[in-house]
């Protein structure tokens, strides 16, 4: 099962996030199918890929709580 969650890059205490596609098997860091966009929680910034997103989508994948909660902010999904 695939799942849109976030992988977090950047230094320490200046995290940034991307959003992938990725295996539910693989671990936080683990290898992404995908990179769907990036979320930066300090600026408050999100760039979506929204084609790549309503692909996997459509294809059954399922977005975390926060995924979801950053979607729905950025008007991607109802």
């Amino acid at each position: 099962m695939v799942k849109l969650r976030l992988k977090r890059c950047g230094r320490k205490q200046r995290a940034i996030y991307r959003i992938v596609a990725i295996d539910v098997r693989s671990r936080r860091e683990g290898r992404d199918l995908r990179r769907v966009g990036f979320y930066d929680p300090i600026k408050n910034r999100t760039y979506s890929n929204v084609p790549a997103i309503l692909y996997f989508l459509e294809k059954g994948a399922q977005p975390t709580r926060t995924v979801h909660d950053i979607f729905k902010k950025a008007e991607l999904i109802v």
